[in-house]
């Protein structure tokens, strides 16, 4: 109790008013709320350099006036009374309540229900206590040497990734790599990123905050047409998600993959490779990543978002030699945007195996759910198409004769989640494509039967 701390601005006058008076003011004030707990009346005297009997008549009298209550064994704290009666006659606006969900569908959110939690606990425990000192204080902003030695193996052997771990910089995931990866490439004096004319409306914004202009690339059943990079002399990079174009759901074919090195090659282009889940493929072994044909013009971009949960705030990119230092000083000298307890704990994860056994686990898991939605579909629905390959954490629906966008807006939808394709297309981009997005990785294993209910309930029945 009595090492409590408490900050009052006490006003002149008498001692033991203005006491009285800096509690009552930070009462009304919000800052002290219903039940929150006071120092003891000899600490607050010691700290506001008073006598403690000051303090003490002044907690007395507050009491009495019902500011405060003492309880036996608790000490004095702010009294639900006083707290009620500051709420009422402030009444300050709400907090703002989560979008509230009848079933999760959103697309791209993981199963957070799974979290391997014991096994993460020990991964944390022996990373503590194996951790050097050092790792306290300021660390590399390139990332901790431990990450970046293990995400450099089990890239390359799980992903064809051809890392080494002077490439890899760590970061908090997509978000905050799309934008290092701009701000590097704008510095570098390039002014245009091509994109695909699908996708996540805030990478595109990222990229336009360091000055780069984003026009789209078209994307059909091949994945994106990178042939039509030739035609644009001003470009210095594109960006693409060649192993599961999200949201339409296809990879980039082979002779497309060698089309867009060749490119990069021919003109010293940079491809960003936005690996956002690769790891799930369910009709066969994943397609490995671009990377491995060509590292030396390709940035590798990968997170734990999907695979693990994104709460996490832990990506990775791996970088050619020639930019590698200009993505990490885009951090800046002291900035620290994940913690190095989660960096260790990510290193031992991987090290121990426990990362491709929960992996694996969720793909399983994850396939049988997109199996059992596919086969329900089919016979529920049969004028819904499910398009794209067996991968991911989603799917896209089409309706033949039907108009996907009015769907998306009704309130059975959205009260799944679930996603208009006109919510992922690019201002640009043509409009003669139209779906709704649908994520089945979200619900808890116990929530899932309950949720393809709700679902099969909303598509059209003919």
């Amino acid at each position: 109790m009595s090492g409590l701390d408490l900050h009052l601005d006490r006003p002149g006058g008498r001692v033991r008013d203005g006491v009285m008076d800096a509690i009552r003011d930070a009462i009304r004030s919000g800052r002290l709320v219903s039940g929150t707990r006071l120092p003891s009346s000899r600490a607050l005297a010691a700290d506001l350099g008073v006598a403690r009997n000051t303090v003490a008549r002044a907690y007395a009298e507050l009491i009495a006036e019902g500011w405060l209550t003492s309880q036996l064994g608790s000490g004095t704290l702010v009294s639900q009374r006083a707290g009620q009666a500051v709420r009422s006659a402030s009444a300050p606006p709400e907090e703002r309540a989560p979008r509230r969900l009848e079933h999760d569908l959103r697309p791209g959110h993981p199963d957070l229900s799974s979290f391997p939690r014991t096994e993460w606990s020990r991964a944390v425990k022996r990373a503590l206590d194996a951790a050097p000192f050092e790792a306290f204080g300021y660390t590399d902003t390139y990332g901790r040497r431990e990450l970046r030695h293990a995400l450099a193996e089990y890239l390359a052997r799980a992903r064809g990734v051809r890392a080494q771990p002077r490439n890899i910089v760590v970061c908090s995931g997509a978000a905050e790599g799309v934008g290092l990866i701009a701000g590097a490439l704008a510095s570098t004096g390039v002014v245009e990123v091509v994109v695909e004319e699908f996708g996540l409306s805030s990478q595109w914004a990222s990229l336009r905050r360091a000055g780069l202009r984003c026009p789209p690339l078209r994307v059909d059943a091949n994945g994106a047409a990178v042939d039509a990079l030739a035609d644009r002399p001003e470009v210095g990079g594109v960006m693409l998600t060649p192993s599961h174009q999200f949201p339409l759901g296809v990879s980039l074919h082979s002779d497309r993959r060698a089309a867009v090195i060749d490119w990069a090659r021919r003109t010293g282009g940079v491809i960003i490779e936005d690996d956002y889940d690769g790891e799930f493929r369910y009709d066969r072994s994943p397609v490995g990543a671009l990377h491995g044909n060509d590292p030396d013009h390709v940035i590798y971009m990968g997170t734990a978002s999907k695979s693990l949960a994104p709460g996490l705030r832990l990506g990775w990119l791996v970088v050619p030699d020639r930019l590698v230092d200009a993505v990490a000083r885009q951090k800046g000298d002291t900035e620290e945007t994940s913690g190095f307890v989660d960096q260790l704990a990510m290193a031992e994860f991987i090290a121990s195996g426990s990362y491709d056994r929960h992996i694996r686990t969720m793909r399983s898991e994850y396939r049988r759910r997109r199996e059992q939605l596919v086969t329900t579909i089919a016979r529920s629905s049969p004028s819904t198409v499910v398009k794209g390959m067996p991968a991911g954490l989603h799917m896209m629906l089409e309706f033949r004769g039907g108009d996907s966008s009015a769907l998306a807006r009704r309130r059975e939808w959205r009260r799944l989640g679930v996603e208009g394709l006109d919510l992922y297309r690019h201002p640009e981009g043509a409009r003669d494509r139209d779906g709704l997005v649908i994520g089945y990785a979200s619900p808890a294993p116990s929530a899932w039967s309950a949720a393809l209910e709700a679902l099969i309930a909303a598509l059209p029945s003919t």
